[in-house]
């Protein structure tokens, strides 16, 4: 078996397998930042309106036809310098590195995680200890400048342009600075609705006027929690800025933890590693659900999808708590067909977003899209990754694509788009010095300033961070 097969067998367990087994022991502890005032705003200078580069077209000029033939390994010459973090249990031991601790944001080191030098060989790392298999990952909100220096420096394939560049930031949180779930963010320019949003678990929702091409000169925000609204104007232009709302009512909202997890998987012949992998364990996920402590109301989906003339474009498993259930369900998915390079990823995005049951009120919502090809853009569907970004972000649903082997440079621009407008983060398979199946910290992604970590660990942090914001 080669070493990109192996990979692929892998991803499947270590995603679902851990995931689920951190959902039980998620939500135990949580760090906010108490802000007194009922709204509050805080400005971060930041790069304009990216230019129209590459694909980032003018005017209505139509879409390229993305490049058909084989899923091939993209060819870029892979970054100079970048900065790695390793994830560690606590009962690992732990590897001694030449290296200088990561501080976050408030100037502390962040437990578990080191830094290294940029001058340090890639070669000489290893960050295997909980798992053979790396992840990297990418926060674009986190690191704004550098993420529209990079969709303004993009030359690959055809994309869908989306003007993010004046991003505002809404943070609802209750009189004690704990972020609120599910607010309802009513946005109106000149007197009509502009935009629906629903905060996530962190209390945040972001707005962008340009990617709406509005031109007012202010926007009325009305903030409604349990019925009650709380209103604010945003004043237009800038680049970013944070506006945080302490609403009333939030001090009576319940905590439990409700999460709905989907998973959105390409089906195609490149992907059957990943499919067979799920079936083989399948029934070990189920065991680590009832050895579980204590697990929130937590329901898996499934929405699968191909290529147009393939057996099927897309096939649909509703949310369900019973993992059985899922099993069989699983049990008849085989992969099969797409034979040219892209997919249609867009059908499936759509389907994943209006077809299940998401509870969506008073819910954790998280898309895991796993998948080595963009979509098709020369099907002419309305309903198009861009359009349905947006749906997810007004449904209050995160998408974290996990880029496998083989996806290019067309397909990294839009994970990182689904996973930046939806405030997800774009997670993607390191590698070691003799490629995909090694250990180690290389990529031949466009970025410069990434973590990574076991992919397990990566996958149980992203877990525990949503749920950890409901607790108090």
């Amino acid at each position: 078996m080669n070493k990109k097969r192996l990979m692929k067998q892998m991803t499947w367990l270590m995603v679902l397998l851990l995931l689920l087994a951190a959902c039980g022991g998620a939500g135990n502890e949580a760090a906010q930042e108490n802000t007194s005032s009922a709204v509050e705003e805080t400005t971060t200078e930041s790069l304009g309106s990216p230019a129209a580069v590459g694909s980032e077209r003018e005017g209505s000029a139509p879409l390229a036809t993305p490049a058909t033939g084989e899923k091939v390994v993209d060819d870029r010459v892979e970054v100079d310098s970048y900065t790695t973090v390793e994830e560690e249990a606590a009962e690992e031991i732990v590897t001694e590195l030449a290296a200088e601790p990561l501080v976050d944001e408030d100037g502390g080191v962040r437990a578990g995680d080191t830094a290294v030098s940029e001058t340090a060989p890639s070669a000489a790392l290893d960050v295997s200890q909980n798992s053979s298999l790396n992840a990297g990952e990418v926060d674009d909100n986190a690191q704004w400048d550098d993420y529209l220096l990079y969709l303004r420096e993009y030359q690959g394939a055809a994309i869908i342009p989306v003007d993010i560049s004046e991003r505002h930031q809404i943070v609802v949180q209750d009189s004690q600075g704990n972020p609120v779930l599910g607010a309802i963010i009513t946005i109106q320019a000149d007197g009509r609705d502009v935009e629906t949003l629903r905060t996530h678990s962190d209390g945040r929702a972001n707005f962008y006027p340009r990617a709406l091409n509005l031109s007012a000169a202010q926007y009325d925000v009305t903030v409604t929690v349990a019925g009650q609204a709380q209103s604010f104007v945003i004043p237009a232009g800038g680049s970013q800025r944070e506006w945080i709302i302490t609403h009333s009512a939030a001090d009576q909202l319940p905590v439990q933890a409700r999460l709905d997890v989907l998973f959105l998987i390409d089906a195609t012949g490149s992907m059957s590693d990943e499919i067979n992998q799920l079936k083989e364990n399948i029934r070990a996920i189920s065991a680590q659900i009832d050895a579980l402590p204590s697990q929130p109301d937590v329901r898996f989906g499934m929405v699968a999808y191909r290529d147009q003339g393939d057996a099927f474009v897309t096939q649909v498993t509703d949310f369900t708590p019973d993992v059985t259930a899922f099993a069989a369900d699983l049990a008849n998915l085989f992969a099969e067909g797409g034979g040219d390079y892209p997919e249609d990823l867009n059908e499936g995005l759509a389907q994943a977003i209006h077809t299940p049951e998401w509870r969506v009120d008073g819910t954790v919502s998280l898309i895991f899209l796993v998948a080595d090809a963009p979509p098709h853009l020369d099907y002419g569907q309305q309903n198009h990754y861009a359009a349905e970004m947006a749906v997810a972000a007004e449904r209050g649903i995160k998408i974290y694509p996990i880029a496998s082997s083989g996806l290019d440079s067309q397909g990294e621009y839009i994970f990182r788009q689904l996973a930046q407008f939806t405030g997800g983060r774009f997670i993607f398979l390191t590698y070691g010095a003799s490629g995909p199946g090694s250990t180690g910290t290389e990529t031949t992604f466009d970025v410069s300033d990434y973590t990574v970590s076991a992919l397990d660990t990566l996958v149980v942090r992203i877990v525990e961070e949503e749920l950890a914001y409901l607790a108090r």
